[in-house]
């Protein structure tokens, strides 16, 4: 089996699944690096859309994602990491899971979760 990243230019999109609560943490982007990295190391890596880099989850708040299974689907083209979120909060906006809000039918979100894991204007600053 081979894992195919040609479909997305390279990268593979991840759902990320809390593996006690089952709860989705937040979805990314693998490239062959990052998979690579997170079965060596066990802990999550993903490739950042944005900055052009490979990067592990945590390394600047410290709230890393310990693998505890990956799962492929049939055409190969996508994965489910669940993991073990450690620090509470897999949201770099402070809350547990990055799906926080409902999308109503006129467009707008509602908050679905009020209460935040850690404020990320103390994590990240202290981080820097």
């Amino acid at each position: 089996m081979e894992l195919n990243f040609e479909k997305l230019n390279g990268l593979i999109p991840v759902t990320v699944q809390d593996c006690e609560t089952q709860e989705i943490l937040m979805m990314a982007f693998v490239d062959e690096d990052a998979v690579h990295q997170t079965l060596k190391t066990g802990k999550a890596h993903y490739y950042s859309r944005s900055k052009g880099r490979l990067w592990m989850k945590g390394e600047s708040s410290g709230h890393v994602q310990e693998i505890k299974e990956v799962l492929v689907d049939c055409d190969q083209d996508a994965l489910v990491f669940k993991v073990r979120q450690v620090g509470g909060a897999a949201c770099h906006t402070g809350y547990n899971s990055c799906f926080y809000q409902r999308l109503n039918p006129d467009f707008t979100a509602t908050l679905v979760k009020t209460e935040k894991v850690f404020d990320p204007e103390i994590v990240y600053k202290s981080k820097s």
